[in-house]
């Protein structure tokens, strides 16, 4: 019996449908099992999808309905996207209050990664695919469990048990898209450490893993940075900063192609390449 893969897929900023993760699921699928070539090859990935955009869904909602009536505007679609992302952004900053945001969008991604753990066992190798400020969700999230748990809210910690997948033991490829942690890394010291991928403690479980972290960015995209130049400890903990060119003939040349990342091969195939990789050292 072979051992299957977790993968987590997490939006961005603003309020996606639901549906969110469904393209990049079938592309990542359908190459995966062309390339793996065996049988059932599909179903050898396990994919939730992590919606924490409906923490904030109402809110947002309403915030851009009063500000619509309150004046005319212009470029409403690139002002709602700008809107919804710095929304989004500062409301799941963590505070001094009890309730936070920051605990409740935490507490998803736990639930996502115990409901990955019941379809895939407890020793799966995760794999992280995020997006914009889904990233830095997902990096927080990561952070915590490995380097500062007291940051942990109780409900996060409510759905978090003591599987190596849930304690973070088994986090092996990360795939960030459209990434603007470089901004972030403005709010500490240094600009901040990142969290190491793969997990230490996977080398107990499986020795000729090799993990990566891969930084997807379009040089178009003023939202995503590469992060390598950041400082010394990203320089060492990002396998690679990939410059790709995602979008159509009205995206990619402009800010709009921060939103088309999961389309594009130049993203997809190297996504595949490591899951393939990851499968092939695990499974023998």
């Amino acid at each position: 019996m072979t051992q299957k893969i977790a993968v987590a897929v997490i939006h961005g900023a603003g309020t996606p449908d639901e549906d969110f993760a469904d393209e990049i699921i079938t592309r990542v699928t359908r190459k995966f099992a062309k390339k793996l070539s065996i049988k059932n090859a599909e179903q050898e990935l396990v994919f939730e999808p992590v919606y924490w955009s409906s923490v904030f869904e109402a809110e947002q909602a309403e915030l851009w309905n009063r500000l619509q009536d309150s004046a005319d505007l212009n470029y409403n679609r690139l002002r709602r996207f700008v809107i919804e992302f710095l929304a989004d952004a500062v409301a799941y900053q963590p505070t001094a209050l009890g309730n936070q945001n920051y605990d409740k969008v935490h507490s998803l991604v736990a639930a996502s990664i115990q409901k990955l753990r019941d379809k895939a066992g407890s020793h799966a190798p995760l794999c992280v695919i995020s997006h914009s400020l889904g990233s830095i969700v997902a990096s927080n999230y990561f952070y915590d469990l490995q380097f500062a748990r007291e940051n942990m809210g109780m409900e996060t910690r409510k759905c978090i048990n003591n599987s190596p997948i849930e304690q973070c033991e088994t986090l092996s490829l990360f795939y960030t898209m459209g990434n603007p942690m470089a901004l972030w890394s403005l709010r500490y010291i240094d600009f901040g450490s990142p969290i190491t991928v793969p997990s230490q403690a996977i080398q107990e479980l499986y020795p000729l893993l090799q993990g990566e972290w891969i930084n997807f960015y379009d040089k178009d995209d003023v939202l995503a940075f590469p992060l390598k130049g950041v400082n010394e400890a990203y320089k060492t903990a990002v396998t690679r900063d990939l410059q790709v060119n995602v979008g159509g003939l009205f995206t990619s040349w402009n800010p709009l192609s921060h939103t088309h990342y999961d389309t594009d091969d130049a993203v997809i195939n190297p996504i595949v390449d490591g899951l393939v990789r990851t499968w092939r050292s695990i499974n023998g």
